[in-house]
């Protein structure tokens, strides 16, 4: 079995991108990132560290499988992205800002202009659904674009 999480990147600006959170098709909750550099997975290693600035930049475009491990950073088991091209330790995590980030998902329930609220309201929900998934299926989040209300890859 498979659960599926999607991130559809929506709102952009110099320091920061917003998008909404799927789970299995539902909307869960909002994610903020760095700043969108227009990376994606089909970009070779090379194209994606001339491009990224960093701590500034979020993560390519993709699919990405999560899993949950000791994060030595948060001294905690940790959500955490795979086989993140040109980037190690891309965690899902709390914060408010994209200086939060360093390429990592922040959650959050509510948003305002370059900043996620309800944080660690976000989280506590988050954290417990994906442990009781991975008990079960291999969780994947694939990150899109929307423009348009089109979706990109």
């Amino acid at each position: 079995m498979i659960t599926e999480l999607k991130l559809i990147r929506n709102e952009f600006s110099d320091s920061s991108t917003i998008g909404d959170l799927y789970w299995n098709g539902e909307k869960f909750c909002i994610v903020l990132e760095d700043k969108d550099r227009g990376l994606t997975d089909a970009m070779d290693l090379k194209e994606i560290e001339s491009k990224k600035v960093y701590g500034k930049t979020c993560i390519p475009y993709g699919r990405y499988q999560v899993i949950i491990n000791y994060s030595n950073k948060f001294q905690k088991p940790m959500p955490l992205l795979l086989n993140v091209k040109g980037y190690e330790g891309i965690r899902i995590h709390t914060g408010n800002t994209e200086l939060s980030s360093l390429g990592c998902l922040i959650l959050g329930m509510a948003k305002q202009k370059d900043r996620i609220l309800k944080s660690q309201d976000a989280f506590n929900l988050f954290f417990p659904k994906l442990e009781e998934a991975l008990k079960t299926s291999k969780v994947f989040i694939t990150i899109e674009k929307s423009v348009s209300n089109q979706i990109i890859h």
